[in-house]
């Protein structure tokens, strides 16, 4: 890649039409992001400790918080970093590994979803074959699957974005290195590399959203199938913090990569909700509507004032 550009450094210009509110931004983001981190930091410390929560749903929720605590780390630290008055400035291979690694963990945790989907379907559907079916070997497999569709994807996305020849101007007018951001600086004809990655995000994108449809549309037939209101509203309320995290997670997604004329202040909004906000709330929903895991979350803070006291 370094063959085929002139440039060492990009300049993060930030959020559009954001000039004068760094001291607020920072404040704010700092806030969400701390936020995110001990959130999903706790939700991994409850099932990692509690023996009731070694399960393949909470298996999967465990690798979710991990993504939710990695992903907003490949741009929050940067984007506070220049929000706080330091540099702006990014090396052009710092520029290439946030972008490889933005979505490589975007795409993995695409894919975890949809298996997360698949999980509740099978658990719904085939209760009495749930663990037959989703063994130890069947989860990790499926997680190891999700790992080579983003690294794969990642790959692709990045090679074509940094094959073209970058010799000026450097300036990125955006808050991160992000291919709608910066294929506009190349020097060479960028055409076929904006097709692949609209292409690419949107048909993963839209893949992935189409097998949680068939998911939840076989989980919604076998919800309605079950005689007791009770049985209904136990089989549903397993579902529900699943797929309201789906809808938050997809959304921002195809909005940015699928809209005809790109919009620099609605993408870098709702990058925001999709890159620092949406890991927040994942920590929000699986704790509040989970209460197994609200139950192992009180155990932890038991278990830790015992041991201050002591």
């Amino acid at each position: 890649m370094r063959n085929h550009t002139l440039l060492n450094e990009f300049v993060l210009l930030g959020i559009p039409q954001t000039a004068g509110l760094e001291a607020v931004l920072f404040a704010t983001f700092s806030s969400i992001y701390l936020f995110t981190l001990l959130g999903n930091s706790l939700i991994l410390t409850a099932i990692v400790s509690s023996s009731t929560l070694h399960t393949p749903m909470y298996f999967f929720l465990g690798l979710l918080s991990i993504f939710d605590i990695l992903f907003p780390s490949v741009t929050c630290p940067k984007m506070l970093f220049y929000l706080s008055g330091q540099s702006p400035v990014i090396s052009f291979k710092g520029c290439v590994t946030q972008l490889f690694f933005y979505h490589f963990l975007g795409s993995t945790e695409g894919c975890l979803y949809s298996v997360m989907a698949y999980d509740r379907f099978v658990a719904i559907c085939h209760p009495l074959r749930y663990m037959l079916i989703m063994k130890p070997g069947v989860c990790v497999g499926l997680v190891v699957a999700a790992w080579l569709v983003g690294c794969l994807q990642a790959t692709i996305l990045t090679s074509f974005t940094f094959q073209l020849s970058y010799c000026g101007p450097n300036q990125v007018e955006y808050f991160f290195c992000d291919i709608p951001a910066v294929l506009p600086l190349a020097c060479t004809d960028s055409a076929l590399a904006q097709k692949v990655g609209s292409i690419n995000v949107g048909f993963l994108a839209l893949m992935l959203l189409f097998s949680v449809c068939v998911s939840y549309t076989r989980i919604g037939i076998a919800i309605l199938r079950i005689r007791s209101a009770e049985g209904r509203r136990k089989a549903f309320s397993t579902c529900s913090a699943h797929l309201t995290a789906i809808l938050c997670a997809y959304g921002p997604v195809i909005i940015i990569y699928l809209q005809p004329t790109p919009n620099p202040l609605l993408g870098a909004v709702v990058q925001i909700l999709n890159n620092i906000v949406s890991p927040m709330l994942n920590s929000l929903i699986y704790s509040l509507r989970n209460k197994e895991v609200k139950r192992s979350l009180k155990r932890v803070f038991q278990n830790v004032l015992l041991t201050v006291r002591e």
